[in-house]
């Protein structure tokens, strides 16, 4: 398989991180310049006609795009460790997790990043910083919600690591580098003990 990435950005990385949790070897991995707009050409949107990485190319040499279904499919490859959810209530909860990461913490943060951000004006024109701002304000406010769960249990869909940690840990590193967001500094200690562990193993 072959795995189409750009290693700075969060949803290539949750799939390259999802890779390393479950200990997955022989995937190719291409890296794409999203600034040199290598996700535009023609050779890519073949792949994927919304000009979007990740994409993996199967063996077969069909190419599944979209992060969650990219991991959905590797989990069922190899079961083991299971990050998913091993039955139904389970993965309805750690699903449930992962979409607030994803549509709440990730998304305020992307927008906030492509409307703020000068490295980004390339990829997002035309930006408007207002409403970055006002992206960036939300994304603390969940932050700060998920603060307050992570003091209640240690990981983000409970007691074990999941996908849904994957998804927040790499939110939050894209917020690190380019939003220099560092949750301990703005009043939430469970959220950044939390980012701590995960970056002491990945």
């Amino acid at each position: 398989m072959r795995l189409y990435t750009s290693p700075r950005a969060p949803n290539p990385r949750r799939v390259t991180m999802f890779i390393a949790a479950k200990g997955i070897d022989g995937i190719e991995l291409v890296d794409i310049d999203l600034n040199r707009g290598g996700h535009r050409t023609a050779e890519f949107t073949a792949l994927n006609p919304l000009a979007r990485v990740p994409v993996l190319v199967l063996d077969d040499g069909r190419a599944l795009s979209e992060t969650r279904a990219i991991c959905t499919y590797l989990e069922g490859l190899y079961p083991e460790p299971n990050l998913m959810g091993v039955d139904a209530t389970e993965r309805a909860f750690i699903e449930m997790a992962d979409r607030r990461m994803e549509l709440h913490l990730m998304l305020e943060t992307a927008l906030c990043v492509r409307h703020t951000h000068p490295g980004l004006a390339v990829l997002e024109q035309p930006q408007f910083p207002d409403f970055g701002a006002a992206q960036g304000q939300k994304m603390r406010a969940t932050a700060r919600w998920l603060d307050g769960e992570l003091a209640k249990h240690p990981y983000v869909a409970g007691e074990r690591f999941t996908i849904a940690d994957i998804t927040a840990f790499c939110t939050l590193e894209f917020a690190r580098g380019l939003l220099k967001f560092r949750p301990g500094e703005e009043g939430m200690p469970h959220l950044q003990a939390w980012r701590d562990r995960i970056a002491a193993d990945y």
